[in-house]
């Protein structure tokens, strides 16, 4: 009789150790917010932005609804981190792979157009999920209101405006802040909406892409080449004329 007793209690407590309960690894905020993101990335791809539910979202990041409205604020608001995340992400990527070398116009302008043609590919590649976020946001009453700026959509054109700024120096013609999302509008409306723009027969994709990487190249040039152009005017608060 106590020997059975005895090895029930050496069940138990083999059953109770702590080697035998896996407790839930405690995540950091990041790494939830990471989980959401990709999480999110699939369902909006799977479903758009209506169709998808923030109940699905953190069902398949393994966290719980309330976890994630910690983190975003909104659905519409986790929907724009999801696609311009892995923006920043490709920045800092490309950075890496191509590090600034200003010592020559020929090295910064094959990288200003290596770095447009990577843009373009990446745009593309989320351009139905761009379009559906356009989309969600003209005809979604209530939802996408009132959002504001796009967190990572900032740091991108931040890094980007440093990026230029410690290449040209101070007291650009163009303020650099403004020039990167000057460009950046220029090779997203060119992609998202290419089949208003350009209809068929007009020119190749090719050429389409080459004719926009060579516009915003020679936008930017503006302040990184000044002595092949006529001399830069100021108006107003520092607007070049």
């Amino acid at each position: 009789m106590e020997r059975g007793l005895a090895t029930r209690r050496e069940t138990t407590a083999a059953a109770v150790t702590p080697g035998a309960v896996r407790r839930k690894k405690r995540r950091s905020p990041g790494e939830i917010r990471e989980r959401l993101i990709d999480a999110a990335r699939e369902e909006f791809k799977r479903c758009g932005f209506v169709g998808a539910t923030t109940a699905a979202i953190a069902r398949n990041a393994d966290v719980t609804e309330a976890q994630l409205f910690r983190c975003f604020e909104s659905k519409a608001a986790l929907f724009r981190e999801a696609v311009f995340e892995r923006l920043n992400q490709h920045f800092s990527e490309f950075n890496a792979r191509y590090p600034t070398d200003v010592s020559s116009r020929a090295n910064v302008r094959d990288r200003e157009r290596r770095y447009i043609t990577e843009l373009q590919q990446f745009l593309d590649e989320h351009s139905k999920l761009l379009l559906s976020l356009v989309a969600a946001q003209s005809f979604t009453s209530g939802s996408l209101q009132g959002v504001g700026e796009i967190e990572s959509l900032r740091h991108y054109f931040e890094r980007g405006a440093a990026t230029m700024s410690g290449r040209i120096g101070e007291d650009p013609p163009l303020d650099p802040k403004l020039l990167v999302r000057v460009s950046f509008a220029a090779v997203l409306g060119c992609v998202i909406f290419k089949d208003w723009i350009f209809p068929a027969g007009l020119a190749s994709d090719d050429d389409i892409n080459a004719a926009v990487i060579d516009f915003v190249i020679d936008g930017i040039s503006i302040n990184s080449d000044p002595g092949t152009k006529e001399p830069v005017r100021r108006s107003g608060k520092g607007r070049a004329t």
